[in-house]
């Protein structure tokens, strides 16, 4: 005969705490999800109606005029293609700087690696500054140049901690020993073994890299020179003042 198994009886505490978390989780959604239902609903509507504070969450008097406005502003859509390059090429830099200094600063054989952890850390709380950094980006010809734009936040010193951790806690050291019977270098290692075994961290650290790239107004405005390497964020400022 087959035993029936009772589950076990839902604590009313228990019932009240998944409840409270449920509804918290849906008004947190609502009050996030409301600004880019909001910013949708009056891409579509009318300038007169979003003036009049009539659009609240559906479009009011539909209108695709902005849509033909942004189509037909070449600023705009080269703004827009220079972001795309910026945001390309400054992942690509970003995430080869950081790999290439936190995998050794992971290793325990690498000798000062934790004086060198220490310098790397202080940059955090102590930097040039503005005028300092501006002119030795001026010094070495970068200013107004797509490499006065990266170079100077090449790397971030908290992506690089996260993933020196991860490589730290997550690679197991039997992997390295093992490779290391095989004949296999460092260089193979980090290829072959730790890339693949890190592509979690890796996405996390370059979804960081794309939008703090992608949003960057401030380096922009500073080493920027030419409206034609003017990004997204420049020329819609640009657009904002013309405006007011």
């Amino acid at each position: 005969m087959k035993q029936r198994v009772k589950g076990k009886k839902e604590i009313p505490q228990d019932r009240a705490v998944s409840l409270f978390f449920n509804i918290a989780g849906i008004l947190i959604l609502i009050v996030e999800a409301y600004p880019l239902i909001y910013v949708l609903s009056a891409s579509f509507s009318s300038s007169d109606a979003i003036s009049l504070g009539k659009v609240y969450l559906w479009p009011v008097e539909f209108s695709l005029e902005g849509y033909k406005m942004l189509v037909q502003n070449s600023q705009i859509l080269n703004g827009f293609r220079n972001s795309i390059i910026y945001m390309g090429l400054g992942v690509l830099i970003n995430m080869s700087l950081t790999m290439l200094l936190a995998f050794p600063l992971s290793r325990k054989e690498l000798p000062g690696r934790n004086l060198i952890t220490v310098f790397v850390a202080i940059t955090m709380y102590i930097s040039g500054g503005l005028i300092p950094t501006f002119l030795l980006v001026s010094k070495l010809d970068l200013v107004d140049t797509v490499w006065g734009l990266l170079l100077p936040t090449a790397i971030s010193t908290t992506n690089m901690i996260i993933m020196r951790t991860y490589f730290n806690s997550t690679i197991p050291e039997e992997l390295r020993e093992a490779a290391f019977l095989d004949g296999c270098s460092y260089t193979k290692y980090f290829l072959r073994i730790v890339i693949p075994l890190s592509a979690p961290i890796l996405a996390v650290i370059a979804l960081y890299y794309a939008v703090d790239s992608w949003n960057t107004y401030f380096n922009a405005l500073i080493y920027l020179r030419s409206s034609e390497k003017a990004n997204l964020q420049l020329v819609l400022r640009d657009i904002l003042l013309a405006n007011q």
